[in-house]
């Protein structure tokens, strides 16, 4: 249970009655800490009988159980019993109104065999709620008769019990009655044979769980540490050894009341009994001054006192404090203090921390000779007295109402004052500022914030360390002269100082400062060897920045528009961001290059930096350089050798791009050969897709492994030197001419992946330059105007994966190579989408190349039937014994053993005339797994026997008559808007796929839902059927 919440145990009612029950409640949950001393309750009326959730009879209470007589004389009737909820961590248990379906009840159980049990242990038995009309039947009698033998609140016939209707299945609530388990002889030590049977309400069938824990009394004490005191309150009601438990003086040592209600009487009783109390908390307590002047002679160890909330604190209450001699920390909130007339004067010998914080008072007078803090921040006092002698710390945030005056005579008697707070004090002036500096030499930190009236000029404070001048309109370049006097100042704010138009400072210790919404602020030049913190923003007419340190390692400087200038010397810099800085010049790159004044520098981000239009950078140490959105950027020289990332996303207007080392004559840097890894760059990857205007680029970079050049479509000069280079991306290229591919061959000879699609420029010599890639094997020379492919065969044997989409000008006799000499024996992927080749040239393919596992032919206009194993193609124009040195092994294996085929995939999509296809069992086809023929929509037969098929797609295909299938691992049929496909073709085709699962007749309109069940006869494997009918 939250402390300081009502218990919600009694449903009814309303109004005072209902409210006084809740004080009775409250009262009584922390009476009950007081053991054999007994509580006071306030007499009450009884209310008038009405529906209770639960109830308790409360027999006489026994003296020598649970205190005095007399203290059980006070009680007008039987209380309600307090609900016992653990909080946090310990979960809870919640007592509720009871129903006669649904109910339980709680009752100790004796035994013989439980008397034997070691009484270190105490074992605590949970039982499920099940069983309760027959529990309630075995423990009903025996309920009654610890009336007349238990010393500790005995429980009558009447049952305690709980309503469980209305909470979760997964919810359960606790009860504990106010019984013990045995005899009234047993001292407080023999509770350990204690049991609890807490039985589940019946309705449902459930297995009897019993739960057993050992609750020694050092366990106990560890949970209890846990709880605060209504919850200690609470438990200690359940037995005696958690009444003992719960009263151990380290759980009382700190009360704490705030937003409580208690009684003047069980409070007196409670400080009575736990008088080694050293924090008290009464925040938000009615009356809490007439509390603690009524307790104050049971007070005698507190330390800390909190007060407030409510009510006033007189003159009384503070020469009460005298009483408690060990006092050393008073804070008041939110109350009034004094009489309000008089001045209220707090006078105590120990005090070290006095808190008066936005409290009401006229006049305040402290005299503390130990005062170390005093804090009157908010308080709406006119005047101030202090005798403070050994004051550190004092707190004026906010005290509108006092005068420059009495700030300084406040702050002037405190000789040892080392930390002053009086932002917000709008009277205070400059004569202030310099008195206090005389009289006070250690001062050390200083807050004159939102001080309208101060210009710092002619105050000396040689031990400041921290100064914040935030929102201080007198503060101008001129206050500078004193602020450098302070020589061991090491934190400073200047925020929105509306006149200061420049800072210069040269400060030994200075770490950090901010420089915030300076409308004027123009020039910043600071020398720190130990700065280590710069905030700078929004300040829009900053054009000159100078900084001096070793010790700075992050610099952000976003969004100055007017910022020009940079000057850094700054050993240990390792992050800048100047993002957003437009009048940015080329001259920047000469900071951040080696000799700059950054060595170590590794992220440099220049985005949207758009008065950049030559980027020159020669840095050792650079690892990751942004220029993103740099759009009057035409020139890009980079030699970092160390550099792994570059952004250029939005460089438009980029057209020469070189990563190599920094030559005085650009056109020498063509034929430099690079000889030392520090005269390249370390990028690792590079993509240069995002630059249209991009016409030369050179790059040495012996790290690199993908480099990306597509849509450089005027790309006409490249040197590319990466000798670890594996994947080049060249599409869209149509300038890139022969003399750089070849070129780039000869110095990259490790590249796998060659993709020169739309790259019209390239021709024979380029191709036969690809001889140097000795480990080649994807190019792509889609979208190109080839008409001969012998220099690919000849330089690229390695191939595996070739791509000649819409090469338009490729004849037959172009892929003769491939069929009739075995050119490229590896090769597993062709690509012949939307050529020209013919019909004859295609079947030649298909059963002679028998390595191929992935053939494309999209949207081959010249394709009019595909039927394989009709002839022997193998012997096409070619002897049995004839084949190239290269391919002996490959072609005699293909022509002497037709089962050899490996092809996989056959994508035939959008063939306009296709007509025919068929794959009889004799073709081989072993490993064909997916058949796309979508959109061929003339196709009119389809004819498979393949015994591994797993896809077939013939949707769209809008004249398909005739369909015969004979794939048994068949699992997905596509037949989508085939609209002259009959039911009963259909239903013979998947007679013989018996693995078949999904099938779509989407818009087929010769197929009706009706027809479902028979399709789903014929082929009992079918789970799922997709169309626009219902079945």
């Amino acid at each position: 249970m939250a402390d300081g919440g009502p218990m919600k145990g009694v449903e009814g009612g309303s109004g005072d009655g209902e409210e006084r029950d809740v004080d009775a409640v409250e009262e009584l949950e922390l009476a009950l800490s007081l053991g054999r001393r007994g509580w006071h309750l306030p007499q009450r009326q009884e209310p008038a009988p009405r529906s209770l959730n639960w109830t308790v009879a409360f027999p006489e209470w026994n003296s020598d159980a649970a205190g005095s007589s007399r203290a059980a004389e006070r009680i007008p009737g039987p209380p309600p019993i307090p609900l016992f909820r653990f909080g946090g961590r310990l979960g809870s248990a919640i007592l509720n109104a009871p129903r006669a379906s649904d109910s339980a009840e709680v009752a100790w159980e004796d035994g013989e065999e439980e008397e034997d049990r070691d009484l270190q242990n105490k074992r605590l038995r949970v039982r499920g709620f099940g069983d309760l009309r027959e529990s309630s039947q075995h423990s009903g009698g025996n309920a009654s008769s610890f009336s007349s033998e238990s010393p500790f609140l005995p429980v009558s016939d009447e049952h305690v019990r709980f309503n469980l209707s209305h909470l979760p299945e997964h919810e359960f609530d606790f009860g504990l009655s106010l019984c013990p388990n045995d005899g009234g002889d047993q001292s407080p030590n023999d509770v350990n044979n204690e049991r609890v049977d807490i039985e589940k309400s019946g309705g449902r069938n459930s297995e009897d769980a019993g739960i057993r824990m050992d609750l020694s009394d050092d366990l106990l004490h560890l949970i209890f540490s846990f709880l605060g005191q209504k919850d200690l309150c609470r438990a200690g009601v359940t037995c005696k050894q958690w009444r003992s438990a719960s009263v151990h003086e380290d759980f009382w040592k700190s009360l704490k009341f705030e937003n409580s209600r208690i009684s003047l009487q069980n409070f007196v009783d409670i400080c009575h009994r736990y008088q080694n109390v050293t924090d008290l908390n009464l925040f938000g307590v009615n009356n809490a001054e007439v509390l603690v002047m009524e307790a104050i002679m049971f007070l005698r160890h507190l330390k800390t006192l909190t007060m407030g909330g409510k009510g006033q604190l007189g003159e009384a209450f503070f020469q009460a404090l005298a009483q408690c001699p060990l006092l050393t920390t008073l804070t008041v909130t939110e109350a009034s203090v004094g009489s309000g007339i008089q001045e209220a004067t707090v006078n105590h010998d120990g005090l070290r921390e006095l808190h008066i914080v936005r409290c009401k008072a006229l006049r305040i007078s402290v005299r503390c000779p130990q005062l170390q803090i005093l804090s009157l921040r908010r308080t709406g006092m006119s005047h101030v007295s202090l005798n403070c002698p050994q004051l550190l710390e004092l707190d004026f945030q906010s005290c509108h109402k006092l005068s420059d005056n009495a700030i300084r005579q406040a702050a002037t008697a405190c000789p040892l004052l080392a930390k002053l707070d009086m932002s917000s004090c709008s009277c205070v002036t400059d004569e202030t500022l310099r008195d206090i500096a005389s009289s006070c030499p250690s001062l050390s930190v200083l807050d004159a914030s939102n001080c309208p009236n101060i210009s710092f000029e002619s105050v000396r404070l040689p031990m400041l360390v921290d100064l914040r001048l935030l929102s201080c309109e007198g503060i101008t370049s001129a206050s500078m002269a004193a602020i450098s006097y302070s020589r061991l100042l090491e934190t400073l704010q200047l925020d929105n100082c509306s006149l200061l138009a420049s800072v210069s400072l040269d400060l030994p210790h200075l770490r950090n400062i901010s420089l915030v919404h300076l409308r004027k602020f123009a020039d910043l030049n600071l020398r720190s060897p130990v700065l280590a913190y710069i905030k700078v923003s929004r300040c829009s007419v900053l054009h000159r920045v100078s900084i001096t340190s070793t010790a700075l390692q992050k610099l952000v400087l976003q969004k100055q528009e007017s910022l020009s200038s940079l000057s850094l010397q700054c050993h240990n810099l390792i992050d800048v961001d100047l993002s957003d800085c437009e009048s940015l010049t080329n001259s920047i790159c000469e900071v951040f290059s080696d000799g700059g004044g950054c060595p170590m520098l590794r992220s440099l981000i220049l985005d949207n930096c758009e008065g950049l239009s030559t980027v020159e950078l020669n840095s050792s140490s650079l690892v990751c350089l942004s220029l993103a959105g740099c759009r009057s950027m035409t020139f890009l020289r980079l030699s970092c050798p160390n550099l792994q990332s570059v952004n250029l996303d939005g460089c438009d207007h980029l057209e020469r791009a070189a990563f190599c080392p920094i030559l005085k004559n650009y056109e020498d840097a063509w034929h430099y050969k690079a000889s030392r890894k520090q005269d390249t760059v370390g990028l690792e990857s590079l993509n240069l897709g995002i630059c249209p205007k991009l016409s030369v680029l050179h790059i040495e970079a012996p790290s690199m492994s993908i480099l990306e050049l597509k849509g450089c479509g005027v790309l006409s000069q490249a040197s590319i030197n990466c000798p670890h280079l594996a994947s080049l991306d060249a599409s869209f290229c149509r300038q890139l001419v022969d003399d750089s591919l070849c070129r780039t061959a000869e110095a990259c000879p490790l590249i796998e992946h060659l993709i020169l699609s739309s790259c019209l420029a390239i021709g024979i010599d380029g191709l036969s330059s690809l001889q140097c890639l000795h480990k080649l094997t994807l190019l792509d020379l889609s979208y190109t105007f080839l008409i001969s492919l012998k220099p690919v065969f000849d330089s690229c044997p390695q191939l595996k994966v070739l791509k000649l989409s819409a090469c338009k000008y490729l004849s037959d006799s172009s892929l003769d190579a491939l069929y009739r000499e075995g050119a490229l024996p590896m090769l597993v992927e062709l690509d012949l989408s939307y050529s020209s080749i013919g019909q004859t040239a295609i079947e030649d393919l298909l059963a002679c190349c028998t390595n191929l596992v992935n053939v494309n032919l999209n949207g081959c206009t010249n394709l009019q039937e595909l039927v394989c194993g009709s002839d022997d193609r193998s012997s096409v124009d070619m002897p049995i014994d004839f084949c190239t040195p290269r391919s002996e092994p490959v072609m005699s294996e293909a022509i002497i053993e037709r089962s050899g085929r490996l092809l996989e995939v056959l994508n035939c999509t959008g063939c306009p005339n296709i007509k025919k296809v068929v794959i009889p069992s004799v073709a081989n086809y072993l490993h064909l797994s997916k058949i796309n023929l979508n959109l061929s929509t003339n196709l009119k037969e389809v004819n498979l026997t393949c015994s591994n098929l797993y896809t077939l797609n013939l949707s769209n295909c809008s004249s398909l008559e005739v369909l015969k299938l004979d794939c048994p691992r068949l699992i997905n049929l596509q037949l989508l808007a085939c609209t002259m496909l009959q039911e009963e073709e259909l239903e013979s085709a998947i007679s013989l796929c018996s693995a078949l699962e999904i099938l779509n007749v989407h818009s087929c309109p010769k197929i009706n839902a009706l027809d479902f069940g028979r399709l789903r006869a014929v082929c009992p494997s079918l789970k799922r059927i997709q169309s626009n009918l219902i079945a």
